[in-house]
């Protein structure tokens, strides 16, 4: 059976792919990933990380049109396949109930300020 556990900055590649739909291609996604979560991130970083997310099966790419913008060259772009979607749910479920399992938390007594 493939592994299915993300680390945290797959997660948030992953969603920044889903978020990110027809533009989901490595410098929007490393732009976008700066912009939500306020930390640089290298465009290398960005794209081992899609490398790796796709060789798991949790992302497929294919090339885009070309772009006068880049002086005739395509973006590789990317998309969730059904595998990275049931990844991301077990991600989000198991961060949901730690969270719920987190005694100030599910007692309601986590105070802010």
């Amino acid at each position: 059976m493939k592994e299915t556990r993300l680390g945290e900055f797959e997660e948030v590649v992953l969603l920044l792919v889903g978020i990110l739909d027809k533009a989901a291609y490595a410098f929007r996604i490393a732009e976008e990933f700066e912009t939500q979560t306020g930390r640089s991130v290298s465009i290398g970083a960005v794209h081992s990380t899609l490398s790796r997310l796709e060789g798991k099966g949790f992302l497929s790419s294919e090339m885009g049109d070309p772009s006068a913008v880049r002086g005739g060259r395509r973006k590789r772009i990317y998309t969730i396949t059904a595998y990275g979607q049931k990844a991301l749910t077990q991600s989000r479920d198991l961060r949901i109930s730690l969270w719920e399992q987190y005694p100030p938390f599910a007692t309601g007594q986590l105070k802010f300020g």
